[in-house]
């Protein structure tokens, strides 16, 4: 996929797998909402006491993965590579929170300070990701045309 591709297929995506590393070095993936800066970054929340935390608090490299397609020719995906800010003020972990769940939600909110004042509770509960991509790769097998 071409950068443009690869930025429209994550924005079409609800779902991505975090991966971080376990204390024994073994992928720890779960599935996370999410969403996309402007300049690129990943943004997620998860509640604070959190495996995913634990891990990223002592060794903060990640591969985040999208995909889809249920036959070989149809697979595309969008692994992404990096480290991972932990974001711990909690008006931040607000703002991050207030977005992805816009976004996962499927439609905008129509009172946003609402949807704000609902979110607190729980944000002063969880911390934010933020992951910078160091490395993109991206398939797309749609485009192979049945040659593999």
């Amino acid at each position: 996929m071409s950068e443009a591709e690869a930025a429209r297929f994550l924005e079409a995506a609800r779902t991505m797998i975090l991966c971080s590393v376990g204390r024994d070095g073994v992928p720890h993936p779960m599935p996370m909402w999410f969403a996309v800066e402007p300049g690129g970054d990943v943004v997620m929340t998860t509640f604070t006491k959190s495996q995913k935390i634990r891990n990223l608090e002592r060794d903060p490299r990640v591969s985040l993965l999208v995909e889809r397609g249920e036959a070989y020719a149809e697979l595309q995906g969008v692994v992404i590579y990096g480290e991972a800010e932990l974001v711990r003020d909690t008006d931040a972990v607000l703002d991050i929170l207030s977005r992805v769940t816009t976004r996962s939600s499927g439609a905008p909110s129509a009172d946003p300070e609402a949807l704000r004042a609902g979110l607190e509770a729980t944000a002063r509960k969880r911390t934010g990701i933020r992951v910078r991509p160091k490395r993109v790769v991206s398939w797309d097998h749609r485009k192979l045309g049945g040659v593999y």
